[in-house]
């Protein structure tokens, strides 16, 4: 089993950023992709953007493009996602995923609330 904690959450002005983080532990050797998901109240639960082992690929929604960048230090089994120009739209419940391969899915964490004030 692979748990998985986010972190990072919170209340931010529009135009603003926050920093997630999510941190593997347990088995983590079984899992290589990285992922953010988020649920906004009343809409589905859709991909935000996703991580390869190495780093080198990367993959994000057309909604976040340009504002939002995942990376992930495997040292510390931890991925992240720095989210800028935060929009009243990016607000959502924010979901860190993992899994064998891209985009993840296998493991997911509890979720961290983010909310963007206009």
């Amino acid at each position: 089993q692979v748990q998985l904690v986010e972190s990072g959450g919170g209340l931010v002005q529009a135009g603003g950023s926050l920093r997630l983080s999510c941190a593997a532990s347990g088995r983590t050797f079984s899992v290589s992709a990285m992922g953010w998901f988020r649920q906004a109240p009343g809409k589905e639960r859709e991909f935000v953007a996703s991580i390869s082992w190495s780093g080198r690929r990367t993959f994000y929604a057309e909604s976040v493009k340009g504002r939002f960048t995942i990376s992930r230090d495997n040292a510390v089994s931890t991925v992240y996602l720095q989210m800028n120009s935060l929009k009243s739209e990016d607000t959502a419940v924010y979901y860190c995923a993992a899994g064998l391969e891209l985009p993840p899915g296998d493991y997911w964490g509890q979720g961290t609330q983010v909310t963007v004030s206009s």
